[in-house]
């Protein structure tokens, strides 16, 4: 059966994940992002199903109970899970699938799928981290503080990661996580399944 490879990405709160993803995506075909279950309320602009499914925090922790998610984590008060099923559904179809998620999440994801890939995003300085989390002109001096605090904490999980990508220029950063997935596509062991009936023709 063609299966896809599951790629964990994570980095701390303003290393530029979330647009390399993006970017990512829609560049390349073959991808799927894995849509989180969260208890926070929805942004300006954010759709449900779309951008997150958002639930309530009895309806996330009936999900745990029953074991739905392959990772689930606290984050700022919050609740973030990814759907097992929802996971296997699009590595069975033949996609490779991307996890946004932090170390926490990355550890859980791990026990479940060992061969999966996992990418860590670093911002070139503490200081381009410190203005890339204030430009955002939402937050107060406090709350940017703590975000920092907690980003410095997520950082320190770096060498648990295979791949670590500087995001300091965002077109060489992009380029970076490209070159990851198309070398990863070449593996030997990921080709005998993807191009199996090819191989049996040139060899039959």
């Amino acid at each position: 059966m063609n299966t896809g490879t599951l790629y964990i990405i994570a980095a701390p709160s303003g290393a530029g994940k979330t647009s390399l993803v993006k970017r990512l995506v829609e560049t390349m075909p073959g991808i799927a992002v894995s849509i989180s279950h969260t208890t926070r309320p929805p942004r300006p602009g954010e759709q449900d199903g779309v951008h997150y499914y958002f639930t309530s925090l009895a309806a996330f922790e009936a999900m745990i109970a029953e074991d739905a998610f392959l990772e689930h984590a606290q984050v700022f008060g919050n609740r973030y899970g990814t759907s097992r099923a929802v996971v296997q559904a699009l590595l069975a179809d033949g996609l490779d699938v991307i996890l946004e998620i932090d170390w926490q999440g990355a550890r859980q994801v791990r026990e479940w799928l060992p061969d999966s890939e996992s990418i860590f995003i670093l911002p070139p300085s503490r200081e381009a981290l410190r203005q890339r989390l204030a430009s955002r002109g939402q937050d107060s001096v406090e709350v940017i503080n703590q975000r920092m605090a907690a980003s410095l904490n997520e950082l320190s999980h770096y060498a648990e990661f295979d791949y670590l990508v500087i995001n300091d220029q965002f077109a060489e950063a992009l380029r970076a996580l490209r070159a990851i997935l198309i070398a990863h596509r070449q593996r030997r062991t990921v080709q005998l399944e993807r191009q199996r009936e090819l191989l049996q023709l040139l060899l039959s």
